[in-house]
């Protein structure tokens, strides 16, 4: 029995993901909760397990692909058609009340449906691409075989291609015709397709690209030299998204202070002759973290957020601290849970195995979200200072600058000290530029004399 498996929701709200890599071919059997592919959504990458046995008929999506929640990216054919599927599943995943969920396939009582790793997209959630009328003839429009486009793709017992699945929410095409597209600069819904059910073939794709164009001629562009093009998508397009949010939400205020942190790097040298700090990377940005946290409670105003719904600022006990991390597949800022319950040590350990994760990949989703209060960190790059954007939700970000020996007047005398700059941004409506002022202060004085953590 011919079986499809669709793009399962793996976040909440998420309506896309990207296919990274197959695990499994045209033809491999796998078996239930096999993990058959690598997607990238939005914040992370994520491997999905197959829900059902069988052999693979066919893959639906390509390396690079973007495909929406609820659209088909698999087929398997089943022994028969009551071949086992994963178990039932709950939106809390494993070990979620039983009664709770539905089994794979299944309708959930908020409408979604049950995937192996999630739920489906919420009803109206899901936003696609603006089709056509039915009028305009070609193949995008409304209902492809009398099913309307956008409705939720059935199990099917025929052996037909991606092309009759109805879904998909993409221009029906084999995978091999979408990646000559891709390679050619062709925009797939630009083009006609001629095979049965308006599946676009090589021909129709080769057929555009010859075709004279209804304008006539365009002069050519003058040469630029080499050009690379990416498209925008992942955590790229979630970042940029957040950015602009920010900055045209928020009215951000920036204020800039050079600490002399000699004591502290003196302090750090110290407690790396300790047994118990002696498995542990020790980093300037450990006790950041610390100084942070301990000057959030003398201003809890950094550590909220704004609500325009509610009308309200929000204030949060606890400081759920974003650490900034480049990765190849862009910028992430993952969490350090009740980062000030921590000890030093605690906060040094957090951000080792935090920074090893993000740089992997393999940061959790659940570790991306709910954060306070972030942390960037563009010294490592040996900037000294700069301007950030304020994360979506949060108060107050802080930068951190490159730590190097600077001249500096010390008890009216010239001395060579090791200095680091130190950016905070803020959210001016809800942190008056006195209570910004302080907590920079605060961190800086901290720095400056570690000491001073035990008279607050």
């Amino acid at each position: 029995m011919r079986r499809e498996f669709a793009m399962p929701d793996v976040g909440e709200g998420l309506t896309e993901a990207e296919v990274l890599t197959w695990h499994v071919a045209t033809g491999d059997t796998v078996t239930v909760n096999q993990i058959i592919v690598e997607i990238e959504t939005a914040k992370a990458a994520v491997e999905l397990p197959c829900p059902f046995a069988g052999t693979v008929g066919e893959l639906l999506a390509e390396p690079g692909q973007t495909v929406a929640v609820g659209a088909p990216i698999i087929v398997i054919e089943t022994a028969e058609a009551g071949a086992p599927a994963a178990p039932s599943v709950a939106p809390g995943g494993a070990g979620a009340d039983e009664e709770a969920g539905a089994k794979i396939g299944e309708t959930g009582k908020d409408g979604r449906i049950a995937t192996l790793v999630g739920y489906g997209p919420r009803p109206g959630s899901v936003q696609r691409r603006p089709r056509r009328s039915a009028t305009s003839g070609d193949h995008r429009s409304g209902a492809v075989n009398g099913t309307p486009r956008g409705a939720a793709s059935p199990t099917v017992d025929h052996a037909h291609d991606v092309a009759t699945s109805p879904g998909a929410g993409v221009p029906l095409a084999k995978p091999p015709v979408r990646k000559l597209a891709k390679d050619l600069g062709v925009d797939l819904w630009e083009v006609s397709g001629s095979g049965p059910g308006g599946v676009i073939t090589r021909d129709d794709v080769e057929a555009h690209i010859a075709a004279p164009t209804a304008s006539g001629p365009v002069a050519a562009a003058p040469s630029v030299g080499g050009v690379r093009r990416e498209p925008i998508r992942g955590v790229r397009k979630a970042t940029a998204a957040a950015m602009v949010s920010s900055a045209f939400t928020a009215p951000h205020v920036t204020e800039f202070l050079a600490v002399d942190v000699t004591e502290t790097m003196a302090l750090r040298d110290r407690l790396r002759a300790y047994r118990e700090y002696a498995e542990v990377k020790l980093t300037p940005l450990a006790f950041v973290a610390k100084a942070v946290c301990l000057a959030a409670r003398r201003t809890p105003e950094v550590n909220a957020s704004w609500d325009d719904a509610a009308a309200e600022i929000v204030y949060y006990d606890r400081v759920q601290l974003g650490i900034a991390a480049a990765t190849p597949r862009g910028l992430i800022v993952p969490k350090v849970r009740d980062a000030d319950t921590l000890t030093l040590r605690e906060l040094a350990v957090a951000l080792g195995e935090l920074t090893a994760t993000a740089r992997s990949g393999r940061t959790p989703l659940a570790d991306l979200m709910g954060g306070t209060f972030t942390i960037t960190n563009v010294g490592v790059f040996g900037v000294d200072t700069g301007t950030p954007i304020l994360n979506p939700g949060e108060a107050a970000i802080l930068a951190v600058g490159a730590i190097k020996p600077t001249p500096w007047v010390v008890d009216g005398q010239l001395a060579v000290r090791t200095v680091c700059h130190l950016a905070l941004s803020f959210d001016h409506r809800l942190v008056d530029g006195e209570q910004g002022s302080r907590f920079l202060a605060d961190v800086g004085a901290l720095l400056t004399d570690p000491g001073l953590a035990l008279t607050w």
